[in-house]
Parts: structure tokens; C-alpha cells; sequence
């Protein structure tokens, strides 16, 4: 990946109609060398869409949930992103993406799409909104955490970052793919897994705890550029932990994201 010539301002670049080559900003947090999933994950919905979009006459449905499942290492090398729709239907369908790196499976995500009606009748929820990003100062989280991925994003928190507790506005400035545009689900969702980042209980030097997948459960589709993220993130007592979410936009909350977590002690240097 180290060329010698500056990253394009996007985290990907197309290969050709399925395989993708990361940039130096998806470099991940716990390994420089291997991919962040954030914007994988928002690579691989860019793809889904990219597949759907090519049917005839198009189906008038949304994503309401996807569920990554990380198999395995992640190298920060080219990609390949096979989709199947599982269960076609009019008002359901569920939708299968495998990303492939070196012909290995390296994720499997599966999306449920749900028709698109007005129901705003009888819309209600908790409506309680942020404090705007543009009123809030930047934190250096690249302070905390390497990588090209954590330092190409704009962090925002709504207060100082307390252990196992942060709301905080996530941002970029960096295209998911370079040269096409991305729908505002797969930007947003290129940002939700910064969450496990944010509200550290432990010095990641110290201890190491990697999400195992990434659940995101939608109420309403994201709008504008920032994700703001309400995590709360929990460890118990065998080696398990869980990373909570409360999802926003600029409008109010849009769903919630967990992550599972794999918690053990940092290796030794």
C-alpha cells in the first residue's frame, strides 16, 4: 500500500465491476496494516445498492437492518464484494454480501429491506436531538488510536470522553469510493463502526478489544454528512463486551448499532 504517492481523498478506489483497492486512509485501529471496518462496512452497502440499482424499474424499498459478521483478519489489501438477494419479494427482501479478500471470506453482512410507505401518522419515538456538530470543538481521537482511518475523521464530542461513555458527531471529508457517489445510508454507515472507538474503558495498549460484528437496526434513513453516535460500552467479567449505540443525524435519532466484543489483554511488546 505504501506507493510512495499521497492517498486519494477516498477510502477505496474501484478495481473493476466487484473488486475494490483500500487507500491509505482504511488503515485500521488496532493494526496500521489491516483495514478499519467502518468504511468497509459502508462499502459494502455501496455495493448492495450499486447491485439493486441495476434492476428494472427499481423495488421502492429500504434498508432497515444490516448485520456484519467479521470472519476473520482484514488485510489492507483489494477486495472483492459478491451480493445475492436471498428472499426476493415486494415489501421484504433479504439481501446477502460476502467480501472476499485473497478468495477468502473475510465478512458476511445480511440486509433486510422493508417497503417505503407513509406511516407518519402514526411516527413516534424518542425525538431528543444533539447538540449541532458545528457547535462543538474537534478531538484529536488520532491521539488515542492509530491509523489512516481515524486520521482522515472529524470527531466531535458532546463532552470530554469518559470511560465507557461518549456522544460524540462523527464526519469526513474523504469520498467512500473514488470518482462515484455514495447514497447518504452508505456514507452514514461508514462512520458507525468508529463507535467501539470512542468511549474506550481500557488503554488500547494496554488491552485489546476488537468487535466481532456490527448490528445496525434502522427507524428512520440517515441524512447529511455527520453520524452522531450515543455508545456506551460495557466489558463483563469472561472476555465479553458490548458496544451500544444510539444512532443520530442532524434531525434527531435514525436506529441503534451493537458490536460484540472480544476483550483480553494486550500482547506484550
Amino acid at each position: 500500500m505504501n506507493s510512495g504517492t499521497p492517498a486519494p481523498d477516498s477510502y477505496y478506489e474501484r478495481i473493476d465491476e466487484h473488486r475494490y483497492k483500500p487507500t491509505a486512509h482504511a488503515g485500521g485501529a488496532w493494526d496500521p496494516a489491516e483495514l478499519h471496518f467502518s468504511p468497509l462496512g459502508g462499502l459494502v452497502v455501496h455495493a448492495i445498492e450499486r447491485q439493486l440499482a441495476q434492476r428494472p424499474g427499481g423495488d421502492g424499498l429500504v434498508m432497515a437492518r444490516i448485520s456484519y459478521d467479521i470472519l476473520g483478519r482484514l488485510a489492507l489489501d483489494e477486495c472483492e464484494i459478491r451480493v445475492e438477494v436471498v428472499r426476493p419479494g415486494r415489501t421484504i427482501e433479504l439481501v446477502e454480501a460476502v467480501v472476499l479478500v485473497a478468495d477468502r471470506p473475510v465478512v458476511r453482512a445480511r440486509a433486510w429491506f422493508l417497503a417505503a410507505i407513509d406511516t407518519s401518522a402514526v411516527a413516534g419515538g424518542p425525538d431528543e436531538r444533539l447538540t449541532p456538530p458545528e457547535e462543538l470543538a474537534p478531538w484529536e481521537m488520532s491521539a488515542l488510536w492509530p491509523g489512516g482511518y481515524i486520521a482522515s475523521v472529524d470527531v466531535r464530542p458532546l463532552a470530554p470522553p469518559r470511560p465507557g461513555r461518549t456522544t460524540a458527531w462523527i464526519s469526513t471529508r474523504h469520498a467512500l469510493v473514488a470518482g462515484e457517489p455514495s447514497s447518504p445510508l452508505a456514507s452514514y454507515l461508514a462512520l458507525v463502526d468508529t463507535a467501539n472507538g470512542i468511549a474506550v474503558r481500557q488503554p488500547p495498549t494496554a488491552w485489546i478489544y476488537p468487535n466481532v460484528d456490527l448490528t445496525v437496526h434502522l427507524h428512520r434513513q440517515p441524512v447529511g454528512d455527520w453520524a452522531g453516535l450515543d455508545t456506551t460500552v460495557t466489558f463483563g467479567p469472561t472476555g465479553q463486551g458490548l458496544t451500544s449505540t444510539v444512532l443520530h443525524d442532524v434531525n434527531g435519532p435514525v436506529g441503534h448499532a451493537l458490536q460484540m466484543l472480544t476483550v483480553r489483554p494486550a500482547p506484550e511488546q
